[in-house]
This record gives C-alpha cells, structure tokens and sequence, in this order.
C-alpha cells in the first residue's frame, strides 16, 4: 500500500487536531432501503401571481418530498384556511344526506390538493379536525352518529380517488382516522383540544369508522390514531382492535422532542406494543415530530431555535437516527407557514437551515440504498447511501441538545476498500448553508471538524484502490 499522508483542508481540517469521532463505512454491506424520513406536514406556499406573489412551491418541489399530511392545515389562508381539509368543512352541514354531492364543499381542498400533488409528493390524508385552542370548541367532539360520519368520509375518499362529484383521481394511498384523541384525557369534559369526548366514546367512534372504511375500501390503507403521547391508551387501543379483529393499516403516532434518543426509544416501544398486540406487519409512521425544548416557559425559545442551525441539526440527526429504528415513516410538523415551519422564513417563505436537512435526505434517497455507517461518537449520527453505480453519499450530522456544548469536534471517516477520490462536501453550520467546502479523499480517508450543530453532505465518486 502507498504510505498515507494526512492532508490540510482549508475548510475544515487542521492537521494537529486530536483525533476525534470515528466513522466507519462499508460500501458493499448494505442494510436496506434509505427510508422515507423527510416526509412531512402539508405542502406548498403557492404565490398568487395577481396578488401577493409570496411563495415558495419551486423550493418545496425540488425536496422531492413523499408524501404530505394533511393536518392542521385550516390554519393558513392559502391552502383555504378554516374552508378546506376538515370533515366539519367538507360536509358542513352534518344533518345532511352523505350520498348528495351538493352537501358537500370541496373547492378549496381541491385546490390546495392539486398543489400538493403538482409537487410530486403524495397526499397523507387526515380525516377529521384541525386542533382547536379557541377558548370554544367547535369541531372536535364525537360526532352524532359515527356511521354517518364514515359514510361522510368514504363520500370524500371517493371524490378524490374515482372522481365522484365532479372530483379528481389522485390515487391517495393514506387515510389516517383522527388526530390526537388521547391529547384531553384528563380534561376532555372542560378543555378539549383535539377529541371533546371519553376514551370509551373514541375507541367505539374508531372500531365503527375503521371497519366500515376497511370493508368498503379493502386496498386502501386505513389507520390512526395520531397518538399524541400515552402509550397506556395506545395498548388498550391496539388490545381492542385485536379482539374485535379490526384491521390497522399503519399506526401513527407523535413526539416533540429535544433528545434524539427519547426519538429512538419511542420507536422501539410502539413496535414492540403493535408487535405484542398482533400487529407485526403494521407499518408504524411518526407522523408529528419537532424540536422543543419545553412547552411553557421554553416555549419561545423552543420556536426560535425550530428554523435555526440547532433545530436543523436536530432534524437531521433524527432523520439520520431513525433510519436505523423501527419506524417506518418520519412526517416533520410543519411545512405550512406556522411557528412551527422550521423549513421556512415565516416573513418571506425562502429556505432555512432546517430545510437543508430535508435537502440532504432526498440527496440519500435518490441512491436509494443504505451502506453500513457506524460512528463512535453518541452525538455524530452518520449515515450512507450506494448508488447502482458505486457512487457513495454521506450524512454527517453533529447535535448536542446541551447549548453549553461549543467545542469543534474533529472527525475521521474511513471508507473501507476506498483510495483516492474526488469529493464534494456541502455544510450546514451557524454561517453556511448547503455551501460547498473543500474536501479530499485519500487512502479512502476523509478528516474534518464540526460544530456543535452542523451537518454535512458528503458526495464521494467510486474511489480507485490502492494496489500492492
């Protein structure tokens, strides 16, 4: 072998650093498919070109996001505001017979539907209502009559999917039943935000909706319940779905977060309660997650850091850590201009840091195929996609949860059977954004330092081996 020589990079190595994390990869170990961690909640900003020309559907379009939840997404006026998306405004008037087309009002949904599609991602379909923090509540309590409202629903399935009522045919493959039920537990009587009634109500409300959705559409996917946080009342959810022999497509469920091993930790324990309660082949999709450090007095501090290099690491070390747990889908909140749209400036729609996050990942999806990547360090999170070709991509992710943590930290990649090759390094640091950096690769090894919260995209052509 050629003797190796540690090199020099301008952008970030120094030579006489002490070495740090270690990261290993093996290109011809492939563990599976790089998942889909950068889907997310609801879609474009679209500018109206006779109006306000705000927007930001290019940038959103070239994420090549999978697919779109649609919650929560009466809160902004350009996808329809309060007019689109929830049972309660697509069938207003809920004394009305279900199988009338003019009972129904579609036109703003059906827009902001097109949007999402017209982006390439596909739509996650949320049946039933926006949260409600009004000091009333409207919409979120247990309807009249459950069936009627599962009529409602397959009413709505069939106007998106087969074109009823002057509809469309979007294909939507998902089809979640209700969001959060288990949020009010404990105050559903006098402050309820997303479910105005018991557990027992909700459990029954579910069984009735699921089954008739099930039988009326047998290739669909028909899931729920957007847990919000007990997994108490998930147990007993999934025990009753069991006995009952009530199918569950996918289980969703949420977390807000600032430790990315409390991310990891839930994933293992929803799959073991699907798997205990029979549900092995159940696909389990977090379908609500964001940084936060506290909801009451860190809550401003928790929003500010959402779209900031902190909270844009944090995502791309949750992308990163979940790819390698069982979860089988990551749906970020928000991409609807909120507080919580970390992707997004809220003043003007153009990117964040955090979108670059988002950017990387569908830079790993494109070559499809992970490659085993182990790193030594609990705060570098690395992860390695092959392309057929042997081109290789790396995720390189530094968060630290503590803000007290400021030292740079070097890192060693080494590729095994790698030499010489030409690389290209794209950072997300507290100064750059996706910037391209200098880099080199040799003896199959790549040096550098990072932040405390930083990620980089390394993009690494098939390296030459060295010969004897």
């Amino acid at each position: 072998m050629k003797p190796f020589k540690p090199i020099c990079l301008a952008f970030l190595l120094l030579s006489w650093l002490p070495v740090g994390a270690q990261v290993v990869i093996d290109p011809s170990a492939v563990v599976g498919a790089i998942k889909p961690m950068n889907a997310v909640n609801n879609g474009p900003a679209v500018a109206n070109a006779k109006e306000q020309t705000r927007g930001n559907f290019y940038e959103y379009k070239v994420l090549n996001i999978p697919y779109a939840r649609t919650h929560d997404s009466a809160y902004y006026a350009g996808y329809g505001g309060p007019h689109c998306v929830d049972i309660s405004q697509l069938f207003p008037d809920f004394d009305k017979n279900p199988n009338d087309p003019s009972a129904y009002d579609f036109t703003n949904t059906d827009a902001y539907l097109q949007s999402i599609v017209a982006t390439g991602a596909q739509v996650f379909f949320r049946l039933g209502e926006s949260i409600e923090h009004t000091v009333k509540q409207y919409n979120i309590f247990p309807p009249k009559d459950y069936l009627k409202w599962a009529k409602i629903c397959e009413h709505v399935i069939r106007h998106y999917n087969e074109g009823w009522a002057d509809g469309l045919h979007l294909g939507i493959k998902y089809w979640e039943i209700w969001n959060e039920p288990d949020l009010d537990v404990e105050d559903w009587k006098t402050k309820p935000h997303t479910w105005g009634g018991s557990t027992e109500q909700f459990y029954e409300f579910y069984e009735v909706a699921a089954k008739y959705l099930n039988k009326t559409f047998p290739d669909l996917m028909i899931g729920g319940p957007a847990l919000c946080w007990m997994e108490d009342w998930a147990d007993a959810f999934l025990q009753r779905l069991s006995q009952k022999k009530i199918g569950l497509d996918f289980f969703s469920w949420h977390i807000y977060e600032r430790s990315v091993s409390a991310f990891t930790e839930k994933a293992r324990r929803i799959r073991a309660l699907l798997d205990k309660n029979g549900f092995t082949d159940t696909p389990s999709f977090l379908d609500e997650w964001n940084y936060i450090k506290g909801w009451t007095d860190e809550y401003v501090y928790s929003l500010s850091e959402i779209s900031a290099i902190k909270g844009a690491a944090f995502t791309a070390a949750v992308m990163s850590a979940c790819q390698n747990e069982p979860v089988d889908m990551l749906m970020y909140y928000d991409f609807r201009p909120s507080a919580f749209c970390g992707a997004f400036d809220q003043t003007t729609y153009r990117p964040s840091k955090t979108y670059y996050a988002f950017y990387a990942w569908d830079k790993l999806v494109q070559y499809g195929t992970q490659v085993k990547a182990v790193s030594d360090d609990k705060e570098l999170y690395a992860t390695a996609a092959r392309s057929s070709d042997g081109h290789l991509r790396v995720l390189l992710t530094r968060y630290s949860e503590d803000n007290n943590v400021t030292k740079i930290r070097p890192f060693r990649i080494e590729i095994n059977g790698a030499g010489d090759g030409t690389v290209y390094a794209y950072l997300t640091d507290s100064d750059r954004a996706f910037t391209e950096i200098p880099v080199e690769m040799k003896g199959g090894v790549i040096e550098g330092v990072l932040d405390p919260d930083a990620f980089v995209l390394l993009d690494i052509s098939p390296a030459h081996h060295h010969h004897e």
